[in-house]
């Protein structure tokens, strides 16, 4: 058992009647402008260097995803970019943070290893415990909070050490999760946590203990198509009743709906050039630190 234990935006025609039992919480966020995105390197199957980007769609996409955070009542902090880091857009993957501790990522390709020191000087200017990662940690993209535990995802960039050093750090059980299908790299390609009980995800880009795991934590998830997981449409961010996540996907939008939140469609088809999309932009300041 792969345990580690002590070791569009809707209206209101569009709410689903029983919608109510769903509850939007205040969530903080840290995002990066893509001021410098690009595909200069290619480290997913999503990249491809040789197909031109636009920056100023690139960033058109990005800055609608801020907005509509903003006006459901959220926090947004804004980390600067730096030039020659072209990948510095996808924030959640810079740390992990809970309460007043902050882990920052040791990524596992030379391409962003120099992404780490920008987090490091953010987090701890505004007063933070903050350690980097020792082994290779991709932050959010491989750690996502559901309830008392973190799901962590193993298999193509997060190495399964680094769940024991998160589990300590913040104290908290981790439940590691190990990935299958490179195209699903980071945990946050293939699972996404809609609140406390519920998760959406892809069967397919999961061991099959991994997915014994998952239905027993939660029986009640929503299950996603291998359609859905291919527009990336689980790459999304939750605050209990809203869900962004990319457009594209109407089986899974349907299945939020009948469960009682509210899917709202963002347009990622350029930062998907690089393997990007709602969630991969939101670092989310999870605990009393980030009014949750």
């Amino acid at each position: 058992m792969e345990l580690i234990s002590e070791v569009g935006t809707p209206t209101t025609t569009d709410v689903p009647s029983h919608a109510a039992i769903r509850r939007s919480t205040h969530r903080r966020y840290l995002m990066c402008p893509p001021t410098h995105f690009d595909v200069t390197y290619s480290i997913n199957p999503w990249m491809n260097p040789a197909k031109p980007t636009d920056q100023p769609i690139a960033a058109a996409q990005w800055q609608r995803i801020h907005d509509q955070l903003v006006d459901l009542g959220h926090t947004v902090d804004v980390i600067p970019p730096v030039p020659g880091l072209p990948d510095m857009v996808f924030a959640a993957n810079g740390a992990t943070v809970w309460g007043d501790r902050v882990l920052v990522a040791r990524f596992r390709h030379a391409e962003r290893d120099a992404e780490s020191a920008s987090y490091l000087e953010w987090f701890a200017s505004r007063g933070l415990h903050v350690q980097q990662a020792s082994t290779a940690n991709e932050g959010e993209g491989d750690y996502l909070s559901a309830g008392s535990w973190l799901l962590a995802g193993s298999g193509f960039r997060t190495d399964r050490r680094a769940h024991l050093e998160s589990e300590q750090y913040f104290d908290r059980p981790v439940i590691g999760l190990t990935l299958v299908d490179d195209r699903y790299y980071h945990l946050d390609t293939a699972l996404a946590v809609l609140d406390d009980e519920t998760v959406m995800y892809y069967p397919g880009a999961f061991t099959s203990g991994s997915q014994a795991i998952l239905r027993e934590l939660f029986p009640s998830a929503i299950i996603a198509t291998a359609e859905d997981a291919a527009v990336f449409a689980l790459n999304a961010v939750s605050d209990g009743l809203h869900v962004l996540m990319p457009a594209g996907s109407t089986d899974l939008v349907a299945k939020l709906r009948e469960a009682g939140f509210l899917p709202i469609g963002m347009d990622v088809s350029e930062l998907l050039r690089a393997g990007g999309g709602v969630k991969c932009c939101t670092l989310e300041l999870h605990g009393p630190a980030g009014g949750r």
